[in-house]
């Protein structure tokens, strides 16, 4: 029970209870309210500072898996940069150096992006940089996967070509050795069946028997096939692409018709004496972007290097030619 108070009437000369008014009871318990709500946020405030909150240590761990999960990221960048490097150093210093392709630059290869600011929009978070520089390497890193793809199928491209290539290019003798009776005269200055005089022979003399068969020396297609023209009688072309045409001349007969499209090896025509011949052999030319040159060098594809030689040895002499 709560005490009574009274104070001292000197009118009355007696002691009268103390009344306490409603507004002023009201003002004590709001003002009790007041403080009350003061001092509970204060501790709600400072125990906030020192204490976390359920939720604030599950985003602290979420933040926390975050940067891990980005820095297991940027390991595995480090390792696919490094995968990259391997290939791209095979393909300057092997693949583009074989196929006579000029390297691609490093600037090229690893080049970023100019113009707008791309990771702005990453500014402002406890972990901005991590964050921003992360995407950046994402970004230069799939750059040059694209430059690399790039190159390997251009690579690709080269080897197709350079596959065309050594298949189409004259490799072989147009007539096997087993069937060869000699050579009778290589490539250069000789004496002329004829007029013997010292002239320019342009090709290879095969002497052989009459229809012994005569082969293509590289893929290609056969252009000619006729008598037409001057001192060859019947002879064929096939042009084999890049430059090349080889020639056949002097045949007893075809195997092949104009734009017929042979392999090396294919059996094209028979050794014959027609045209301007003194005896039944091959008069052999090739030809690089219309001037002739030394068939001499490509024989490479079915003679081993001691059968070269002695090719080599009997070409090399300045004799008389069969045309």
């Amino acid at each position: 029970m709560g005490k009574v108070k009274y104070y001292y009437d000197s009118e009355t000369l007696s002691y009268r209870k103390i009344r306490r008014k409603k507004r002023t009871t009201f003002k004590y318990i709001m003002l009790f309210l007041t403080a009350a709500g003061l001092f509970g946020f204060l501790s709600f405030f400072i125990v906030s500072q020192y204490v976390e909150s359920p939720k604030e240590r599950e985003l602290a761990r979420e933040l926390q898996n975050m940067e891990l999960q980005y820095q297991l990221l940027n390991k595995r960048m480090d390792d696919a940069i490094a995968a990259l490097e391997n290939v791209e150093e095979r393909d300057n210093a092997i693949y583009r150096l074989y196929f006579e392709a000029n390297p691609i630059p490093d600037e090229q290869r690893r080049a970023g992006f100019g113009g707008i600011n791309r990771y702005k929009k990453y500014e402002g978070f406890d972990n901005s940089q991590l964050i921003a520089e992360t995407n950046k390497r994402l970004d230069i890193l799939e750059k040059a996967i694209v430059v690399q793809s790039k190159s390997l199928d251009e690579i690709a491209k080269l080897a197709e070509d350079k596959e065309k290539f050594l298949e189409a290019i004259p490799a072989i003798q147009p007539v096997n050795n087993v069937s060869l009776t000699r050579v009778a005269s290589g490539y250069g200055f000789r004496t002329d069946p004829f007029t013997k005089v010292r002239k320019f022979h342009f090709g290879m003399d095969f002497t052989a028997p009459r229809g012994t068969p005569v082969y293509a020396t590289g893929d290609g297609i056969v252009k000619r096939a006729d008598n037409s023209a001057t001192g060859y009688g019947k002879h064929i072309r096939i042009d084999h692409g890049f430059g090349y045409v080889s020639l056949y001349a002097h045949l007893f007969k075809y195997n092949v018709r104009v734009n017929q499209r042979v392999k090396r090896g294919d059996l094209i025509g028979f050794v014959g004496s027609t045209g301007r011949s003194e005896a039944p052999h091959l008069h052999y030319e090739v030809f690089k972007d219309g001037i002739r040159i030394n068939p001499i060098n490509f024989y490479y594809g079915n003679l081993s290097a001691e059968e070269f030689d002695k090719l080599l040895e009997k070409a090399s002499l300045e004799n008389q030619s069969l045309d």
